[in-house]
């Protein structure tokens, strides 16, 4: 690990951009102890000898699309956008079941930090791929149903989108906090597969300097596409 470099997805003299692997934090927090804990912010320090300024978060387990700022200024311009339509995010996700619409919006609210006052949340979905594998994942149903999704979180509560599709009973898999243990088990024990199944694909922003749209992808993880393989879901290139 110590000679592990970020892949970088966008630079320019102001912002970077870069594929971040599940299992590594942006920054540095008060709840990561282990003394060789991989964070984003400093590898990306050390590979480029520049100081970076996170202009958002990932939570650890999730992979994908995270950008940095190259300066505070260039950060606090984009910062504040985040609520608007001139930054975009879409997720990946595998969740259990079929959705009831091919394209739908949760529009339900969220306790600020797990607990406290309610805030507005807002995700939007549109359904990828779905298939019916003949495998039984509980002992109630002999098949088991499963949904590929790309997801807009229009707001940025904490753990949104796996909390927006738990509401919904369409657990992400993998989720260990708000998911649905036995099809994190089922998925352990006849996959061997433990990662959420979460990723940040897209990243569009309005480029504050220059005024220009920036579109970012990101590739999706080998075990990500491994699973869908396994499941019958068709991923996007």
């Amino acid at each position: 690990m110590e000679n592990l470099e970020l892949e970088i997805l966008f630079q320019d003299e102001f912002f970077i951009a870069v594929n971040k692997p599940a299992g590594m934090l942006v920054h540095r927090t008060n709840i990561a102890f282990e003394e060789n804990v991989l964070i984003a912010e400093r590898l990306l320090r050390e590979q480029t000898g520049k100081k970076v300024y996170p202009l958002h978060r990932i939570d650890r387990p999730t992979s994908g699309v995270l950008v940095f700022g190259l300066s505070s200024e260039a950060a606090s311009l984009v910062q504040p956008l985040f609520p608007t339509d001139d930054v975009k995010k879409y997720y990946l996700t595998v969740v259990r079941g079929y959705m009831s619409e091919n394209h739908g919006i949760i529009d339900h609210p969220l306790k600020k930090k797990l607990y406290g006052d309610l805030q507005d949340a807002k995700s939007e979905y549109w359904s990828i791929s779905q298939n019916e594998i003949q495998i039984a994942s509980t002992s109630r149903y002999p098949t088991s149903r499963y949904s590929l999704l790309k997801v807009h979180p229009h707001t940025g509560r904490m753990h949104q989108i796996r909390r927006h599709l738990a509401h919904d009973r369409h657990y992400v898999i993998g989720d260990s906090t708000h998911g649905d243990n036995r099809q994190n088990h089922f998925f352990k024990n006849t996959f061997g597969m433990e990662n959420l199944l979460l990723h940040a694909w897209q990243f569009e922003f309005v480029h504050p300097f220059n005024k220009e749209p920036i579109k970012l992808q990101s590739r999706i993880p080998d075990y990500f596409i491994d699973i869908c393989k396994k499941l019958g879901l068709s991923v996007p290139i």
